[in-house]
């Protein structure tokens, strides 16, 4: 019988020469054969020493040499494993998934990640993770990237744009949604992005169409633009929550234009 017991510092380089870099609590107490007050306290001591990090509750990353400044790993090379092991579905989105695509000017202060559900936000070392809730999670088209650890998922650029007008308050507003629309048009394709609308409520259909033409991007907007006005029943305001008395009216595509944006150069 096997009686030695493998020490805990051992046991997770032993993981990262095998490729992985994520594990629960629970996987590391059985292959230590100890309790788990004695798991604890090892993994603590390892992520004091930096070689460990948690960035969630009973989930811990390797941390290897490279991102001991950082104080974890990179949130794109934790979030699969752990929404993995949640059972969550998910993608990276936002300002998160418009860099992915290309078209952030900035790096996100945050990762962003959408869920079905809320969840709290992660802090872990100096990676900050904040958690969106998407309506239609599923329905959402998503593309996967590679990462140092594997791949993420990613939605795909008609379903960022459609989410970046909807929840301009969680990217810097309408008028950072109006730079980025500016790089991410020529990637969009026009008919998944009125398959894209389908996972959305219709106003943000309305506003992504009005800001694409804005842009210079019209061609891109004409299959979305047919499908607002034919479902499209009551006119919206481009900036929600603003005034909207005195304001032009955009009647194709049902909008009162109550903001002045320009994109960042």
């Amino acid at each position: 019988m096997k009686t030695a017991r493998l020490h805990a510092r051992d046991y997770v380089r032993d993981l990262a020469a095998s490729g992985r870099y994520g594990f629960a609590s629970s996987e590391a107490q059985r292959a230590l054969g100890v309790s788990v007050d004695a798991v604890k306290l090892a993994l603590h001591r390892l992520i004091r020493e930096g070689e460990l990090a948690a960035p969630a509750r009973g989930f811990y990353v390797v941390v290897p040499p490279e991102y001991r400044s950082l104080g974890c790993l990179p949130a794109d090379q934790f979030i699969p494993a752990l929404m993995q092991r949640a059972e969550l579905p998910y993608y990276a989105g936002l300002l998160t998934a418009a860099q992915y695509h290309g078209a952030a000017h900035h790096r996100p202060q945050a990762f962003q990640v959408m869920l079905a559900k809320p969840r709290r936000s992660i802090e872990c070392g100096q990676v900050r993770v904040n958690f969106v809730v998407r309506k239609h999670l599923r329905e959402v088209e998503i593309q996967s990237f590679n990462t140092p650890r594997g791949t993420i998922q990613v939605s795909a650029p008609e379903g960022t744009a459609l989410d970046l007008v909807g929840y301009q308050h969680r990217v810097g507003g309408l008028d950072n949604v109006v730079t980025i629309l500016s790089e991410l048009a020529e990637r969009l394709d026009p008919q998944k992005l009125v398959d894209a609308a389908h996972t959305a409520p219709l106003p943000w259909a309305q506003r992504v169409g009005h800001l694409l033409e804005h842009v210079g991007a019209a061609e891109t907007a004409t299959a979305l633009k047919s499908y607002v006005k034919k479902n499209a029943r009551e006119t919206i305001a481009l900036l929600p929550g603003a005034p909207t008395e005195d304001y032009r009216r955009d009647a194709d595509w049902k909008l009162i234009v109550n903001a002045n944006l320009e994109p960042e150069m």
